[in-house]
């Protein structure tokens, strides 16, 4: 049965969430923050806006920690994560209950222009500052400024697809 046939047939309307499971993801972490008030998220919403000029565009949810430390400190920075560092996505997705700066340990980490932490040995760090907020909903886009990337070494990205964790 084709998709047309499906959607014709079924009165049920399909959740937004479950048809985007199918769509495989970038893994980054959002950081923003300094000292005690560090804080992140796991996103697989971000992306370039434009390269002229270098913006950057994260989705993040109103009642997150980092939405308030984004809205704070004006800065953040999205590390792209390499396949291996599905123990730094898991933290900062908030599993084993980790919060706020905790959820730094265990890595190492580098402050960059603005003072957003950059993790080291990430595919990629960009930091950014607040240029726009676009806020709807449950979720703020967030416009930023590029201030400085960090490219790492090539390899595999970690990836998230109906979710489960792989890899580019």
């Amino acid at each position: 049965m084709t998709l047309t046939e499906r959607i014709l047939l079924d009165e049920t309307p399909i959740p937004l969430k479950v048809a985007m499971r199918h769509l495989a993801g970038a893994v980054s972490v959002v950081t923003a923050g300094i000292g005690d008030e560090r804080t992140g998220a796991t996103v697989t919403t971000a992306h370039s806006l434009s390269v002229e000029p270098e913006v950057m565009v994260v989705s993040i949810n109103l009642s997150s920690s980092t939405w308030a430390a984004i809205s704070r400190y004006r800065h953040f920075c999205v590390n792209v994560l390499r396949a291996d560092q599905i123990g730094i996505a898991d933290r900062f997705a908030g599993r084993g209950g980790l919060k706020g700066s905790a959820r730094y340990d265990g890595a190492g980490w580098s402050s960059l222009a603005t003072g957003a932490l950059a993790l080291d040995g990430a595919l990629a760090a960009v930091d950014c500052t607040v240029q726009d907020t676009i806020v709807r909903h449950s979720h703020a886009l967030i416009l930023g400024s590029v201030r400085h990337v960090v490219s790492g070494e090539p390899g595999p990205a970690l990836i998230y697809h109906h979710g489960t964790y792989g890899s580019s």
